[in-house]
């Protein structure tokens, strides 16, 4: 299994036509025919054989040969070669194809890549992980940026995959509100979290959220609970702004769990949101948010799709989340609404399960904290409801973290699709690949196709796996020895490719 040049009769016609006689002879073949009939009948036929397999051996810039592909559009699973040129798909086909390099997938499959809509580890360390999980695209929706424009031009030239943001309302009330961990961290632990806003620093923070729109954000992030000072008058209008610009909006909804009041009346408040302005919504992490109320927030978005409303979901295939523990995810009351108590909480640097002691100790700074409360079972229900796409929620920072930030797309094929058999290949590629594309309007990715962006995972069914732990969080993924981005090899043979960033930036049009 390795990249592999043009085979060695190529070659020999390479350096053949290089000669310069020869050189002379083939380039009179480039324009007018009618020489053919005055040079040597004999001499010529050979020129022709020679460029022609010369222009065959390259018809392609990369070939990926023998492969199981499968496109979760067409339903396609078959085996394929597939031809790759200028950063596209030029061709999937039965016959074998040539091209300048190959990469050899026999008893491989060959899917989109995978598209994670929710990714907050935006920085190298990061898309090294990500892309040795298989992942070709990774996105910031749900917190998102303050300044849509600064935020792309700090990444520009420096992808290793390509990537996304959203204008946030989280980051927009930060910097209104001058909240204190407005350049420490993701989340609110001042005003931003706790104040109400005045009808005067609503309209700045819609101004915000507007001009990011017109800058091409890819939507509106919205991290509702936290910031719960925030009125539903004010989560409005920031919907509003979405929906008169046709952008979706990306929600922490308000509550969890069955603790008064609730997730299900937080889903309330989001999808009444979503049909007064129209805007389209997608609620994430179903699973952390609604715990064992899981199920019944699934319905509730069934039911009202079967309505007609745009609204979709997501859930990671973990049965523990993360946060800022200096977030108001943990104001006074945390322990009823999450239920659980400290020592299901694991500060970050150190592996600790925490006592009241250090709760305390730790949550005057900054830093991350992993809760154990998902029960498995709302897990695996969520990974096989048709509703849910996967998406990590994943950043490392150091090394340190949630092993989701390396390992959720490994572990859906291997843990929950293999082992587990909670879904089949195609429904597990699917919800990693077409569903996050059509979400997001990207009809150019999520699909392996001839038109089609050239972004690709190859992984071993039998063998991909993640390797990431809890108490060792930075493990690369297992078994997936090829991923294409843009048509670039990034990752071969298991190894990340060093000097090479083919990711672009993943904008929506600019709006008006």
């Amino acid at each position: 299994m390795a990249i592999r040049r043009a085979g060695g009769g190529a070659r020999k016609a390479v350096e053949f036509i290089e000669k310069d006689k020869v050189r002379k002879r083939v380039n009179g073949l480039i324009h007018p025919v009618p020489r053919l009939i005055w040079e040597n009948g004999a001499q010529m036929r050979l020129y022709v054989l020679l460029f022609s397999a010369l222009a065959s051996a390259q018809t392609y810039d990369l070939v990926i040969s023998g492969g199981r592909v499968l496109d979760p559009e067409t339903r396609l699973d078959a085996i394929r070669d597939i031809g790759i040129r200028n950063g596209r798909i030029a061709a999937v086909s039965a016959s074998p194809l040539k091209g300048g390099r190959v990469i050899e997938a026999r008893g491989l499959a060959v899917a989109p890549g995978f598209i994670d809509l929710h990714a907050h580890g935006q920085d190298v360390e990061n898309q090294r992980y990500q892309a040795r999980d298989g992942v070709t695209t990774a996105l910031e929706l749900e917190i998102g940026t303050y300044d849509v424009e600064e935020w792309y031009a700090q990444r520009e030239g420096k992808r290793l995959i390509h990537s996304g943001v959203s204008a946030g309302h989280v980051p927009a009330r930060m910097h209104v509100m001058r909240d204190p961990s407005v350049s420490s961290g993701l989340t609110p632990s001042g005003d931003g979290a706790h104040r109400a806003a005045t009808e005067e620093e609503i309209t700045l923070m819609k101004r915000a959220v507007e001009k990011g729109l017109q800058q091409g954000a890819l939507g509106v992030g919205f991290g509702i609970q936290y910031t719960p000072a925030a009125s539903r008058w004010e989560i409005l209008e920031m919907f509003r702004v979405a929906g008169r610009f046709h952008a979706p909006v990306f929600v922490h909804i308000r509550h969890m769990g069955d603790a008064a009041p609730d997730a299900l009346n937080a889903l309330e408040e989001v999808l009444a949101a979503a049909a007064v302005t129209g805007a389209p919504l997608h609620v994430v992490h179903i699973t952390s948010s609604g715990l064992k109320e899981t199920p019944k927030l699934l319905q509730t978005i069934g039911e009202a799709r079967k309505r007609g409303m745009d609204v979709t979901t997501e859930c990671y295939p973990y049965n523990a989340a993360m946060t800022e523990l200096n977030s108001a995810m943990f104001d006074e009351g945390w322990q009823k609404i999450l239920g659980i108590s400290y020592d299901r909480l694991e500060w970050t640097a150190t592996g600790e399960r925490l006592t009241e002691e250090t709760f305390r100790k730790y949550r005057k700074q900054p830093g991350l904290v992993i809760m154990h409360m998902i029960p498995d079972k709302v897990v695996e229900e969520a990974i096989s409801s048709p509703l849910t796409m996967i998406a990590s929620d994943g950043i490392l920072v150091n090394g340190k973290g949630h092993p989701r930030g390396a390992g959720t797309y490994a572990r859906t094929l291997g843990y929950w699709r293999r082992e587990r058999k909670a879904l089949s290949l195609m429904e597990a590629v699917e919800k990693m690949t077409l569903l996050p594309a059509r979400r997001m309007g990207l009809k150019n990715k999520g699909r392996v196709e001839a038109g089609a962006d050239a972004d690709l995972t190859i992984f071993d069914p039998a063998t991909v796996g993640d390797k990431a732990t809890f108490a060792e969080p930075a493990l690369a993924s297992a078994g997936i020895p090829y991923v294409i981005v843009a048509g670039v090899p990034v990752v071969v043979e298991g190894k990340v490719q060093e000097g090479v960033f083919p990711g672009k930036a993943v904008r929506a049009s600019v709006r008006e």
